[in-house]
C-alpha cells in the first residue's frame, strides 16, 4: 500500500468507530500526536475516537485531498457528526517511518453557516 492509502485507510477505519482496528494495522509501535486536547499518545487518542463514534454513529468523514511528500502526507478532510451538522474542515499531517504512521497533527476549523468568502473550504 502507499502512504496515502494507509493514511485514507486509518482515517476511514478511525472515523467509522474502528480506532483499534486503524492503529494495530497501521500505527509504529511509539506512535505520538499533537491535539492539544488530548494526552499525546496512541491508547488516549484511540479511546477518544472510539468515545467519538459512539456519541455520533452517524458521523460522516470525506477526504477531499491528499498530498505526500517523503515521509509526510497531509489530508484535507471534511467531519460532520451527523447528516444537519455544517461540520469542520480538518487537515491531518502524518509522519511516517519504516511504512508505519508514527506521528500525527490535526488541525480543525469550524463551518460557518455564512461565509465571506465565496469560494467555500473545499
Amino acid at each position: 500500500m502507499t502512504k496515502k492509502e494507509i493514511v485514507e485507510n486509518f482515517l476511514k477505519l478511525a472515523a467509522s468507530g474502528y480506532p483499534h482496528e486503524a492503529f494495530k494495522l497501521y500505527a509504529g509501535e511509539n506512535f505520538r500526536h499533537h491535539n492539544v486536547h488530548f494526552k499525546g499518545d496512541a491508547q488516549t487518542l484511540m479511546l477518544a475516537m472510539e468515545e467519538s463514534a459512539r456519541k455520533n454513529p452517524n458521523k460522516i468523514f470525506k477526504i477531499h485531498h491528499i498530498i505526500a511528500d517523503h515521509d509526510l502526507v497531509a489530508v484535507h478532510s471534511h467531519l460532520k457528526q451527523n447528516s444537519a451538522d455544517l461540520g469542520f474542515v480538518v487537515v491531518h499531517i502524518f509522519k511516517f517511518e519504516s511504512g508505519k504512521i508514527v506521528e500525527l497533527w490535526d488541525l480543525g476549523q469550524p463551518i460557518p453557516s455564512e461565509m465571506i468568502n465565496e469560494n467555500g473550504m473545499f
